[in-house]
């Protein structure tokens, strides 16, 4: 069993240790719900800071040309794309995830007008569920959205199949789809695919025009540690662009928005899927958070972030065997994303038990602990000492105190 000398030794030797001085967190936190909310980048506050007092304050409305602020969204699109294989001028940085699925399915959707078939995963995080869902009724057009489970999927991509709409990492387990074979699958089928990447961006190498993928969503307050409800991000492969329509245009996504027109013209490019006038402020916090993604290595940060996962579950199946958990995740690095899932019976007050203790996770029903491993700000040793508060708690039992059972309104 690795000792935690051994995994001070890690750190020592670890490329992306300088990055950790860059996110201002608090003394004696384990900090492992970057799946959840990343922490703050200490460039964040300054720089919000910073443009409430001077771009707002002195230069008031002047700063939307003088500041920058109207070409944020595609300024802070482009440098994501980098990231995410996208190219400049096919992703910009607005709205919510929710919204912008909307939107980009309903393109795909208008792009495959003599179908009437979505594929879902069945188990993914509810609100994609419920976006499609409510669009198809909203349509009314007698479209289906055909639910599977992972092992279904290419079973279920057929000539009656519009769009494959999918999330890259599950938000529950972590466990990894092939974009690339998938997106194959519903192109030859004559499919369009919409891919999810809340739970990739920041965590997971991702090449969307290497995949193939048509659009694609995600959010910026994860791994990218954008803050709290920070925009989210929406892609258009170029080769859709001329064509795609999406329904809630609004006057950032005319072509001449200053033209004040009566009638809607939409916006050559990427910025057809831009909707309404958008919050400067947190799209300069997101800034910080998506320049430090951008900044570190993907292959040092993936390799990182696999071998802590793998770390925490070989060190949890040594020290913590016995009382009740199970796996969620995949045990190959390969198959998961960035974070590692647990379940047990009482996963709520264990959680809690364990956050009083210092160490930060989540919940979610009806018994699952998630567990991330950013790897810009976490150590080879947080990942040690979390198991062995982890231990602790279950050793003693401390998790039955009745003070762990009462529920939360987050969990």
């Amino acid at each position: 069993m690795m000792n935690r000398e051994q995994a001070a030794a890690l750190d020592q030797a670890d490329p992306l240790a300088a990055f950790r001085a860059e996110f201002a967190l608090p003394e004696g936190i384990i900090y492992l719900n970057g799946n959840s909310l990343g922490p703050l980048p200490a460039r964040a506050a300054a720089r919000v800071a910073e443009v409430a007092a001077r771009e707002w304050g002195e230069g008031l409305i002047r700063s939307w040309n003088s500041a920058g602020w109207y070409s944020a969204p595609r300024r802070l699109g482009d440098r994501l794309a980098g990231l995410l294989g996208a190219e400049t001028g096919e992703m910009v940085v607005t709205d919510a995830t929710g919204l912008n699925l909307f939107k980009a399915v309903a393109a795909a959707l208008d792009l495959r007008p003599d179908r009437r078939v979505i594929v879902m995963e069945g188990s993914n995080f509810p609100t994609n569920n419920y976006i499609v869902q409510g669009l198809a009724r909203f349509l009314d057009r007698g479209h289906e959205i055909r639910f599977v489970e992972k092992d279904g999927i290419l079973d279920a991509i057929g000539p009656d199949v519009a769009v494959v709409a999918l999330t890259h990492a599950h938000y529950k387990t972590a466990h990894l789809l092939d974009m690339a074979g998938i997106t194959a699958a519903a192109h030859a089928a004559g499919a369009l695919t919409v891919w999810d990447l809340c739970h990739s961006a920041g965590a997971v190498p991702v090449d969307l025009n290497g995949a193939g993928a048509d659009f694609a969503v995600g959010c910026s307050y994860k791994y990218l540690n954008g803050g709290p409800g920070s925009p989210a991000f929406i892609f258009a492969a170029r080769r859709h662009q001329a064509s795609m329509r999406q329904p809630l245009s609004g006057w950032w996504s005319h072509a001449a928005p200053f033209a004040f027109d009566r009638d809607f013209q939409p916006a050559e490019g990427i910025a057809r899927m831009l909707t309404g006038t958008q919050p400067i402020l947190s799209l300069a916090g997101a800034e910080a958070g998506i320049d430090l993604a951008c900044r570190a290595d993907a292959a040092q940060a993936r390799a990182k972030s696999s071998a802590m996962g793998d770390m925490f579950i070989e060190l949890l199946e040594i020290r913590v065997t016995g009382h009740g958990f199970s796996l969620e995740s995949p045990r190959l690095a390969t198959e998961r994303g960035g974070h590692v899932a647990l379940s047990h019976p009482q996963g709520y007050p264990i959680m809690k038990a364990l956050i009083e203790a210092g160490v930060i996770g989540d919940f979610r029903a009806p018994d699952t602990l998630r567990f991330g491993f950013s790897p810009l700000y976490l150590r080879y040793v947080d990942v040690w000492d979390a198991v062995a508060v982890l231990a602790d708690i279950m050793a003693s039992g401390r998790w039955r105190e009745a003070r762990f059972q009462q529920v939360d309104a987050v969990t």
